[in-house]
């Protein structure tokens, strides 16, 4: 795991290539703590640069930029590829024996993208990854990233260079960085709560979209348009081909398969010549993980939970439960309100771009833990998506057919009645529609089932499910909300009659890498901590997705087949209670403890004099949320993380 970043220039940026390469690739430097390394070609104006966590190959052999033994292709490499040891055989069957250098990834990536081509390295390879490549033969620089987006790569023109980076603080240490905020991505922020692929917070600076590869020459840095990324895997097709050849077997034949298979892909994930462990929430995807992992091995794997002093919150004690049970080495920590804001300072230059799903404060709190003891550690994420986890896939099919018989004019007109109520009376209603989610507590959900009323048909219903403001577009100033994000009618679904496999392929191609991954990824690499995923192994995927969808996104049962592999190696009543998420009280917080901090943020006066947003519809927001009449804390999570990033950004 590392940090790359690197350009390609028309002329001299007025100071040495590999210099500038140098000194992006430092501001990375939480990603890779171990070594700083450059390279660069100035007569074809290409440097590289990387910082290393090394993980595989501890020895200098193991160090980047790295060099195909022909000298033909360069390499700045952010990942792991799991299965480059069955990559190296299939090579030296190949072509023979090849004199390795050492016995890191790297190495293997490189020599299979000189020897097979890129694309066919790239779809052979099972790994996490962003990696940029020199091809000095054709003068052609290539970008790529993995399937899922586990790994980031930014890029874009900079005065006259085209750069790329891991990170987008990288850029400013160009000369040229002249950066200015993208409007129209604001909105989808504040929809979304991130910035979706492939746009960034910055005009002009794109993400790579996950599964894609980008390749170009010195040509496409002088001007006009940059050639368009191009796909060398699809979920899409991933998802024809496993259902061109479906599951024919029992529940508990499927349970065996996926004990096989997953097994195999976390068997894979386990290999590091440093110290490894997993995170244990207690729930259904990461306890599986870790059960698997256990005995997968003689000693215990340590295991990390995070904790939280409010009463109805805290799953530790679940986490605690089945790390005894299993024999793991278990590290607890607990999280208050006193240390989340501690640690809100450091959210704007960790996530880097304005990012707020609320759980990324414990997300950094146990990656912060982790980092004491290991270098990696396993989670469960991805499990929501693949196995189909989330309530949403049960209550949003149920809450459809219960409201289908309603007249639209009537939802409307009640939406409209029941928003005007104080949100305990509004949750009471809301509740009782047919089809409405059974969850401990509704009030937070206020708004979004408000929405659900009057949408007009299932994806306009998930859609108003997944968002945050609804209306962005009339709170950011001189913006227009774009579509960016494959929400309705996604144009390359494969044909998904059932519309819980709809929710699951859009959620893995919009909610997982936009917000999951990149809460993962910044979070533990601020620490300089590997993650790894087990779940979203290519074979894992397909063979889930070859599974008929009553085995995954059961109404009764989420996760099912899962579920009773994990039964296998732990007891039932140690995982069976409703699914928590990894939830913070964000809405008391905000009415307590970080209610100065977010009171200075949200001051009308500084609002109207940065020019961003409009006053009134946040203070009327911020003024309902402290009087208890409407929780709207996700809305105001949205606004202070931005002012929290604009805040040390200092954007024009």
């Amino acid at each position: 795991m590392c940090g790359i970043a690197g350009l390609l220039a028309t002329r001299g940026p007025g100071k040495p290539l590999e210099a500038l390469a140098g000194a992006m690739a430092q501001r990375l430097a939480h990603r890779g703590p171990d070594a700083l390394g450059t390279w660069a070609d100035p007569s074809a104006g290409i440097a590289f640069g990387h910082r290393r966590l090394a993980i595989l190959d501890l020895s200098p052999a193991g160090a980047q930029p790295m060099h195909s033994h022909s000298g033909r292709f360069t390499i700045a490499f952010n990942g792991e590829i799991y299965n480059h040891m069955a990559l190296r055989e299939c090579l030296e069957a190949r072509d023979g024996a090849i004199d390795w250098r050492g016995h890191s990834d790297t190495e293997v990536l490189i020599e299979a993208i000189e020897r097979l081509g890129l694309e066919t390295a790239l779809r052979e390879a099972i790994g996490m990854f962003a990696l940029a490549a020199w091809d000095r033969e054709t003068c052609r620089l290539h970008l790529a990233r993995d399937r899922f987006g586990e790994k980031p790569l930014y890029y874009g023109r900079v005065g006259h260079s085209f750069a790329f980076a891991s990170e987008l603080k990288a850029f400013a240490a160009l000369p040229e960085w002249n950066p200015v905020l993208d409007r129209d991505a604001l909105t989808l922020y504040l929809r979304y709560n991130c910035v979706p692929s492939p746009r960034s917070i910055w005009a002009g600076i794109a993400k790579l979209s996950p599964g894609m590869s980008l390749s170009l020459g010195t040509a496409h840095t002088a001007g006009g348009e940059l050639p368009a990324p191009r796909a060398y895997w699809s979920l899409s097709e991933a998802i024809a081909q496993a259902r061109a050849h479906p599951f024919t077997g029992s529940l508990d034949e499927a349970t065996d398969e996926l004990e096989k298979v997953l097994r195999e892909a976390i068997a894979g994930q386990m290999l590091a010549d440093v110290p490894l462990g997993a995170f244990l929430s207690g729930g259904i995807d990461s306890s599986t993980i870790v059960a698997l992992m256990q005995s997968l091995t003689g000693s215990p794997v340590r295991t990390f939970t995070l904790g939280f002093r409010e009463t109805g919150y805290d799953e530790a004690a679940h986490a605690r439960a089945i790390a005894t049970h299993l024999g793991t080495e278990h590290h607890e920590s607990t999280l208050g309100a006193s240390d989340a804001l501690a640690a809100v300072p450091r959210l704007a230059e960790v996530f880097d771009e304005p990012f707020a799903d609320s759980s990324q404060l414990p997300t950094l709190l146990i990656a912060t833990e982790a980092r004491r003891h290991v270098t990696v550690s396993l989670s469960g994420d991805g499990g929501d998506e693949i196995f189909g986890g989330y309530n949403r896939y049960a209550w949003v099919p149920r809450l459809s057919r219960g409201l289908s018989h309603v007249p639209s004019m009537l939802r409307v007109a009640a939406a409209g009645a029941i928003g005007a109520l104080p949100t305990h009376r509004a949750a009471r209603l809301l509740g009782a529609m047919p089809g409405a989610p059974s969850m401990t507590s509704l009030q937070d959900k206020v708004p979004k089932l408000l929405e659900a009323l009057r949408a007009r048909d299932e994806p306009a219903l998930y859609a108003s499910v997944v968002s945050h403001w609804k209306t962005p577009g009339n709170v950011v100033k001189g913006a227009t909300e774009p579509m960016s994000r494959p929400l309705v009618h996604p144009g390359d679904a494969p044909a998904l009659t059932d519309f819980r496999d709809w929710m699951m392929y859009t959620d893995s191609l919009s909610y997982l890498p936009d917000d999951i991954l990149v809460k993962v990824d910044r979070a533990a690499m601020s620490v300089g901590l590997e993650t790894r995923v087990p779940y979203l192994d290519p074979r894992v995927v397909s063979f889930a997705w070859s599974l008929p969808v009553d085995f995954r996104a059961h109404a009764a049962s989420p996760k099912r087949v899962l579920r009773r592999l994990l039964h296998r190696h732990v007891p039932p009543a140690l995982v069976e209670r409703p699914k928590a998420g990894f939830a913070v009280p964000l809405s008391s917080w905000l009415r307590g403890e970080l209610r100065e901090w977010a009171e200075a943020l949200l001051d009308p006066a500084r609002l109207g004099r940065e020019g961003i947003f409009e006053p009134a519809p946040i203070r009327r927001a911020w003024n309902e949320h402290l009087s208890g009449r409407r929780d709207w804390h996700y809305h105001l999570w949205d606004i202070l993380m931005f002012q929290a990033w604009h805040e040390r950004k200092r954007t024009p």
